[in-house]
């Protein structure tokens, strides 16, 4: 799956991943009964970044084909992203290249991107080879993380990652007068709208969601 970050209206916006691991962030929360995200959900959390509150709007979408054109929409301005691929199914890791290559031809050639190898807690049933996902990233130049909703190993840090690397850029631009939002470098809240985007894993028809 993608997750983007887009200037809107006075918040910025950050597009999400699997709804566990939007849950896991945003309320410390897993459900083993989720299901795949039916059109688009959110929900909201603040952390601090450099002495600031920055308050994150987070937008899950769905990852099915049917639901692709909803998700590209949320490209366009998008100055950060999630990608997000199931390390126990290799099919997701491939659908996640796709969905880098797409984020490529369409957003910012500026946009932050992580990606992130999720279901790291099925060691046993791994199909992605850690190596072989960060070359990935290497050869891209993209942060890359492996996560747990489950056991919520490096959620907490994942977000923390992208939402800074989102912070400073926004802080920058506004500091160069080329900010969409209506944030002050000042202030000691900081807007920010996390939408989502499809999730790698979902596309698959995968049906694990931690």
């Amino acid at each position: 799956m993608i997750v983007f970050v887009r200037p809107v209206l006075p918040p910025l916006s950050v597009p999400i991943l699997t709804s566990n691991l939007l849950s896991r962030f945003t309320r410390n929360e897993f459900n083993l009964e989720s299901k795949s995200t039916i059109g688009v959900e959110f929900a909201t959390r603040s952390i601090h970044v450099e002495g600031k509150t920055v308050k994150a709007q987070i937008w899950d979408t769905a990852g099915q084909e049917r639901y692709r054109a909803i998700t590209s929409a949320y490209y366009r301005g998008a100055v950060g992203a999630l990608l997000v691929y199931d390390i126990a199914k290799h099919l997701t890791y491939e659908n996640a290249e796709r969905w880098l290559k797409e984020l490529q031809d369409h957003a910012d050639s500026n946009i932050v991107i992580m990606l992130v190898g999720n279901k790291s807690d099925l060691r046993h049933l791994r199909a992605v080879p850690t190596d072989e996902a960060k070359a990935l990233a290497e050869k891209h130049g993209l942060s890359f993380l492996e996560t747990s909703a489950l056991d919520s190993s490096n959620v907490e840090l994942a977000f923390q990652t992208i939402l800074t690397a989102i912070y400073n850029i926004v802080s920058q631009r506004q500091m160069t007068g080329r900010s969409d939002t209506d944030f002050s470098p000042n202030s000691n809240v900081v807007p920010i709208t996390v939408q989502p985007t499809q999730n790698a894993a979902k596309s698959s028809a995968c049906c694990q969601n931690n």
